[in-house]
């Protein structure tokens, strides 16, 4: 089975050469990179969590997961394959487990997640998975991501009406340096929307320092998983999709529109086995980031895009050992700061989700029909609606579309 992993074009880095593509520009890529995972996509994990009625430990414990065991795995497969290879959390399967948590316990949650890592695995080692990401009708899939990603759109409005004085100047914040690329370049709309949300919670005194213990390293949770049935068919595809087509499928088509080749395969396996590590201390499965991907290779020389990513793995195995602190912190802020965050950090991937499902003329009413059954939120034989949705979008799609399911046909 290993015989599909690809091996690497040439000899890993050594330490002077790292030393040597190594540079400023390459150094504020990677950064860049690592503060747009501690943002939004955080606010994300902590408002699912939240929201699923986890502790402040078990948050912080997951926090420590994602960037701890994502940033090993970014420093090992970056230098190992002399690429920007930049891991991180599935940020759909983050959301998926929301509803999960509403029905299910974290312990039957978390025995999902290491069924995950080990379909994830098997599926990389096998060189299944070009084929099924080909397989798989990407509206359909899409439409469910669009209706599971609508709930964060949605929350940002609800910001806005009932706290409109942190909500609103962040907003304003996002929308200016996103309209304006001179000052967005300097300062991304994220980082700014963030900046300006710290201000007016601070002008207005609205942190709650009660809860808040000072600096602490972390202490990560060694989860014991609770097999349930329920729990396996209602998350291992969903998740499983989410990371091998969803997440990797974008960050494989960022790295070759940078001209890398990523990989897939291999990915794949890393994956698996960060998920498997990942699920110990109780966090979501690994997957190679898009947008992360996107900023680590936004400028330079493609040899060595690869530097940005050690960078950007370094600061995420430290920020990891400061889960804590930082879970403590996130957590004394208002919930509309969260719902704000988590809701401009999802505008463009819900935007896109919406393109993908919609945009291309084919699949369109069996990617509505995902959309549709996924935003009820109706949960049936105790597995949520996410499953649900592509089972009822790809059964509409193969009763109703079948010219859709043919290759299409190529002109001249």
């Amino acid at each position: 089975m290993l015989s599909h992993l690809e091996s690497p074009a040439g000899r890993s880095p050594g330490l002077r050469q790292i030393r040597s593509d190594f540079g400023l520009a390459y150094f504020a890529n990677g950064l860049i990179g690592f503060i747009f995972s501690a943002t939004g996509p955080v606010a994300i994990i902590l408002s699912v969590g939240t929201r699923g009625g986890l502790s402040p430990a078990e948050l912080a414990s997951w926090i420590f997961g994602v960037f701890f065991v994502n940033g090993l795995l970014t420093l090992a497969m970056s230098w190992r394959y002399h690429m920007p290879l930049g891991f991180a959390w599935t940020i759909p399967g983050t959301v998926l487990v929301g509803p999960a948590l509403q029905h299910l316990s974290f312990a039957e949650v978390i025995g999902a997640f290491y069924a995950t890592s080990l379909l994830v695995l098997l599926l990389g080692m096998s060189g299944w998975v070009k084929r099924l990401m080909a397989a798989l009708p990407m509206p359909i899939v899409m439409g469910m991501v669009a209706g599971v990603f609508l709930r964060f759109g949605l929350d940002l409005v609800r910001a806005l009406h009932s706290d409109a004085a942190i909500a609103a100047p962040m907003v304003i914040a996002f929308v200016a340096l996103s309209a304006l690329p001179v000052w967005g370049r300097r300062l991304p709309p994220l980082i700014g929307a963030l900046l300006v949300g710290a201000l007016a919670i601070a002008l207005l005194g609205r942190l709650d320092t009660s809860g808040l213990d000072g600096f602490a390293l972390a202490q990560p949770l060694l989860q014991a998983p609770v097999w349930s049935l329920g729990a396996l068919v209602e998350l291992v595809v969903p998740l499983a999709i989410t990371v091998l087509v969803v997440q990797n499928g974008q960050g494989v088509a960022v790295l070759k529109a940078a001209r890398h080749e990523p990989p897939v395969n291999a990915i794949a396996v890393a994956c698996g086995i960060g998920a498997f590590f990942s699920a110990a201390v109780g966090a979501v499965s690994s997957c190679l980031t898009g947008p992360t991907n996107a900023l680590l290779t936004s400028s330079g020389e493609r040899g060595r895009h690869y530097t940005a990513a050690l960078t950007f793995g370094s600061f995420g195995v430290l920020f990891g050992l400061m889960a804590p602190t930082f879970t403590g912190l996130m957590l004394a802020t208002p919930k509309s700061y969260i719902m704000v965050l988590g809701g401009l950090a999802m505008l463009r991937v819900l935007q896109g989700a919406f393109v993908a499902s919609f945009g291309g003329g084919r699949f369109t009413l069996g990617a509505l029909i995902s959309l549709l059954v996924t935003v009820s939120d109706i949960s049936l034989l105790n597995i949520g609606a996410a499953f649900w949705g592509l089972v009822a979008g790809f059964g509409f799609s193969w009763l109703m579309e079948k010219a859709d399911f043919q290759p299409p046909v190529k002109v001249g």
